[in-house]
């Protein structure tokens, strides 16, 4: 693609950074097969193609954001499905995430719609007031249809029918390994899912330190700065990573920092680039380094043999894993080794529609494709469906009624642990 970027702009590192992007793509549209959010609307703006060019007027002449703009840059799903289609190498996530924090700066959204993208900000990422933010949406769920907003009534919707009691498991503190240590790891506990699941950092620790690693939940860790980051706040998601990266290098000698939240996951691998040319960049890139999804970390030490237990398992790749990470065949290895029968449903490149908030500031599109993501799953007849990601379970969850668990979950319990409590029903 040709840009006409003046000198003086490209000498601005992250005009510079954009314009190789844009001039990478040649238009060949295959993007346009595998965006979720084209197959849905249909508008070739709502595609990664029709958005780059958004992107390359909205930089080039250096205007604010306006509104028509804003509204196709903000129906990306950030999913990066076009990253892997893309034959060119198109670095659309970076483009991406230069454009939020672009139209973040510049444009003046409606009132109510900052308001709710304010409240999102101060309340997902800590986990004591989204608690309390899901026990009021759960009174006023009742009351949903008085909602005008349906941004509204999908937050209240969100709101689960049980919300589990602090896990002491979340706090600072060290757990031994069971036998020799092997492994020193540090644990990102993630935010809404200390809320929302405890069972699955309960399960992640059980399980690697049976597997012989020192598990160490670092003081002052917080969260990633990945919600921030996708909505453009450059500012507060920047110094939420600042604080965990300082938080890591305080726990002492790690052999890896381990997530099992994969939205996390792939912000914390982009550290380095997320700090670029900032004093904290060296730490940065270590951090990053050191950041491994479980599975990963899994098939890399490699598992003992399990007790099969004989369920069909519908595996949900998230986009942020198999996408933003590239890690696309280890969970379903790992469940295969650990005896579980592990379908895969059609399409399995394609988005939940979970996306971080994205289910609740784009409601109605991320409707249409939960309900494609959970017809193609239970189309694999399966007696459980497992992810590995807490924003994927919560989507697909409340369109199924197929038990939905965490991947790591079916491992510990195929390991030794207990049965998941989700699957309590099941023989």
């Amino acid at each position: 693609m040709q840009t006409s970027f003046t000198n003086e702009q490209l000498a601005d590192p992250e005009i510079a950074r954009a314009n190789k992007i844009l001039r990478a793509c040649v238009h060949c549209g295959f993007c346009t097969a595998t965006c979720p959010s084209y197959q849905v609307l249909g508008d070739e703006l709502d595609s990664p193609r029709g958005r780059i060019y958004l992107i390359k007027e909205m930089l080039e002449t250096g205007r604010p954001a306006d509104a028509r703009t804003a509204k196709h840059i903000d129906r990306c799903l950030g999913c990066l499905a076009c990253m892997t289609t893309c034959p060119s190498g198109v670095d659309y996530m970076h483009l991406i995430d230069h454009a939020r924090a672009h139209v973040e700066r510049t444009y003046k959204r409606p009132v109510f719609e900052r308001f709710l993208r304010f409240v999102l900000a101060k309340t997902v990422p800590y986990p004591r007031r989204f608690r309390l933010a899901m026990r009021g949406a759960r009174l006023a769920k009742p009351f949903a249809w008085a909602f005008p907003d349906a941004r509204l009534q999908a937050m209240l919707a969100m709101a689960p029918a049980h919300l589990p009691k602090a896990s002491k498991n979340d706090r600072a503190q060290t757990f031994a390994p069971i036998g020799p240590r092997r492994y020193r790891v540090a644990l990102q506990t993630g935010c809404a899912q200390k809320a929302l699941d405890t069972d699955i950092n309960d399960a992640t620790i059980r399980l690697l330190r049976r597997l012989g690693c020192e598990v160490v939940i670092p003081k002052k860790l917080g969260c990633c700065g990945a919600l921030s980051h996708h909505m453009g706040r450059e500012a507060e998601s920047h110094a939420q990573a600042a604080a965990n990266i300082r938080a890591y290098l305080a726990a002492g000698d790690l052999d890896a920092i381990i997530i099992n939240t994969s939205g996390c996951g792939t912000t914390v691998k982009d550290y380095g680039v997320i700090f670029e040319g900032d004093a904290l960049q060296p730490q940065a890139e270590k951090v990053a380094g050191l950041a491994k999804d479980i599975t990963e970390f899994l098939q890399a030490i490699g598992l003992p043999d399990a007790a099969p237990k004989g369920l069909r398992v519908a595996y949900h790749s998230a986009c942020s894993l198999q996408h933003g990470q590239q890690i696309k065949t280890a969970p379903k290895e790992l469940l295969q080794q650990a005896g579980f029968d592990v379908v895969e449903p059609l399409d399995p490149h394609l988005c939940c529609g979970s996306a971080g908030t994205y289910n609740l500031l784009q409601p109605e599109i991320s409707a249409e494709l939960k309900r494609r993501k959970v017809d193609t799953l239970e189309a694999t007849a399966p007696q459980v469906i497992a992810a590995g990601n807490i924003g994927c379970l919560v989507q697909i969850g409340s369109g199924t009624q197929v038990p939905v668990v965490h991947t790591v979950e079916l491992l510990d319990w195929a390991l030794g642990g207990p049965k998941p409590r989700a699957l309590a029903a099941l023989p």
